[in-house]
């Protein structure tokens, strides 16, 4: 069955990659460039599953993940960084706040993606 997967980071590059390797799954790949445009295509398209970036200009991953928290506690999200250790506080911070959330760290393979999509989206349909 396809799913939506969204996928929110500011570089062109990571978007087009989550696009390739998620193009012959039969899932529908949407994109977003910033938080707030990715919490916009969250409300209306309520996707299975969330890949977010932690670092993007104006509101960061932690941010966009409380929002989506809000609106949807169950949605896998997974925080696709290579900046983990920079932003090792705040993640900590969201875990003890109880926002649940994988981490992948940049780079991410096109195998990789595929993998990690059909693990979640499988898991997702089993626990809903």
């Amino acid at each position: 069955m396809a799913q939506r997967v969204l996928v929110i980071d500011d570089e062109a590059t990571v978007r087009r990659a989550f696009e390739l390797a998620l193009e012959d799954t039969g899932h529908e790949v949407l994109t977003a460039a910033s938080g707030q445009e990715g919490i916009e295509s969250f409300d209306q398209d309520r996707p299975a599953l969330v890949f977010l970036d932690l670092k993007m200009p104006g509101m960061g991953g932690v941010e966009v993940l409380r929002a989506i928290r809000q609106r949807d506690p169950q949605v896998p999200v997974y925080i696709v960084t290579a900046f983990y250790r920079e932003f090792f506080d705040e993640l900590r911070i969201a875990a003890q706040e109880g926002l649940d959330f994988e981490l992948l760290q940049k780079p991410v393979g096109l195998d990789q993606i595929a993998e990690v999509t059909h693990g979640a989206l499988i898991g997702a349909t089993e626990a809903r």
